[in-house]
């Protein structure tokens, strides 16, 4: 029996490996913008809103690609999209690095995050393949989320240090080497899956909701500029056009794009709705501050992102010691949830003063959190779907996730506007730890 069973646990660990450096690259290449969003702009010329999309662009490909990419990956190969969508990066790395304007720039963020919707998609539904069930589908999942929160600390670093060097630009380089390595990698390494029952690709289901959740997150990041101009107000009313369409439509498919009895499921709605309020509450607070710590206190880009490699390194190490936390997947979830908004508690006042050890201890309680959150989200994510919709399930998840960090770093970015840097900040921060703390509440009523 041993004999059988080593080499199918070799190819799991093999297939893991490779599948988690996925979010690893994504989460680098998110974040890599972050500090040195400064420099970044002047060197593109950048206008008012210029810096907005620079920050922001990403997470509109993301966020409108993704629930699409998971229906692919589930129907016409999980390996096929993951290695399409590495490649793509790659190629939209080098153009994000050799940009010479705003808008080109803008726009290989664009792809780059398109790109990583399907990396993203593909490789947790390789994973969830892979790990169907039981205590090795918790270590598993909690590994891939710890590559969440280990690449949120190695993109400011990736993108600082060559910064502090040479240039901004040496990052996308960096990036496109490491994205063609992966992609050779998922190519040899791992084996396809698709669903046994595959279905007609929902095209009506695809072009509204891409268009729809593109609307409601161009509308959120020009917002940042100004909530009462035309082109917010009109992208808006076009997302809710696009959306409620979706919604009518999916109703009548025989196989719709998102099965939407799934919010019938308390699992899928504690994942989904978490998700979005990770995004909003946690990703979108921790993508401005670095902005709020340089523009308010001085603090170089490196500084920042060795500063905030506390929030991320904690993070990475608490998702990898997940399985040893004696609770239930929610009961973990509500747990991140309530140690992100304490340690958020101590950063109220980063707006006005600079306290490095009460900033660091905040972001360390709330990085432990992190990392609860993370690999409970990822676990409930596969596991609140029917085992041939893993796609679906990563899909819905993490388009929750960046719709949500789109309209965090607008709040954030709005409330700083409003109310000046210190104040706006304290408001910020305040409502984050408001949102997380009641999450968590709210997490352990539905799963009761």
């Amino acid at each position: 029996m041993s004999s059988m069973t080593e080499p199918m646990t070799s190819r799991r660990g093999a297939t893991l490996a490779v599948a988690s450096w996925a979010p690893l690259l994504v989460l680098t290449n998110f974040t890599l913008p972050m500090v040195t969003l400064p420099q970044t702009a002047r060197s593109l010329g950048a206008g008012p809103t210029g810096p907005v999309w620079i920050l922001g662009s990403i997470a509109l490909g993301l966020s409108s690609m993704l629930l699409v990419a998971g229906g692919l990956a589930d129907d016409y190969g999980r390996r096929r999209v993951l290695v399409a969508g590495t490649g793509v990066l790659a190629a939209a790395s080098v153009v994000a690095a050799v940009s010479p304007t705003v808008p080109v720039f803008v726009l290989a963020r664009l792809v780059q995050g398109a790109a990583s919707a399907a990396m993203l998609a593909a490789s947790l539904g390789i994973v969830g393949h892979a790990f169907p069930t039981g205590a090795e589908r918790v270590r598993a999942t909690g590994r891939y989320g710890a590559m969440i929160g280990l690449g949120t600390a190695v993109g400011p670093l990736v993108s600082g240090l060559p910064a502090a060097v040479t240039s901004w630009r040496a990052a996308y380089w960096l990036m496109a080497a490491g994205a063609l390595v992966l992609a050779i990698m998922s190519a040899r390494v791992l084996e396809e899956s698709r669903s046994e029952v595959p279905r007609r690709l929902d095209v009506p289901g695809v072009v509204l909701l891409s268009l729809g959740v593109a609307a409601l997150v161009a509308g959120v990041t020009e917002g940042r500029a100004g909530w009462g101009r035309p082109v917010v107000l009109e992208a808006f009313a076009l997302a809710v056009v696009l959306l409620a369409a979706f919604v009518a439509v999916e109703r009548r498919r025989p196989e719709p794009l998102l099965d939407l009895e799934l919010f019938g499921r308390p699992a899928f709605l504690v994942a989904t709705g978490g998700a979005l309020v990770v995004g909003a509450a946690v990703v979108g607070l921790l993508s401005y501050l670095p902005t709020v710590l340089q523009t308010a206190h001085g603090l170089a880009p490196l500084d920042t992102a060795l500063l905030f490699c506390v929030w991320s390194g904690l993070s990475f190490v608490a998702s990898l010691l997940t399985r040893h936390v004696r609770l239930g997947t929610a009961a973990r979830l509500a747990l991140g949830l309530g140690l992100s908004a304490a340690g958020f508690a101590a950063l109220l006042g980063a707006g006005s003063s600079l306290s490095l050890p009460l900033i660091a201890g905040g972001l360390a309680v709330s990085g432990v959190g992190s990392g609860l959150i993370n690999s409970s989200i990822t676990h409930l994510a596969i596991e609140s779907v029917p085992a041939h919709r893993v796609g679906m399930g990563s899909g819905a998840n993490n388009t929750a996730r960046y719709v949500g960090s789109s309209l965090g770093a607008a709040g954030m970015a709005a409330l700083v506007g409003a109310f000046g840097l210190a104040q706006g900040t304290a408001v910020a921060v305040a409502a984050c730890v408001v949102l997380t703390g009641g999450t968590a509440l709210a997490v352990l009523a539905v799963r009761k």
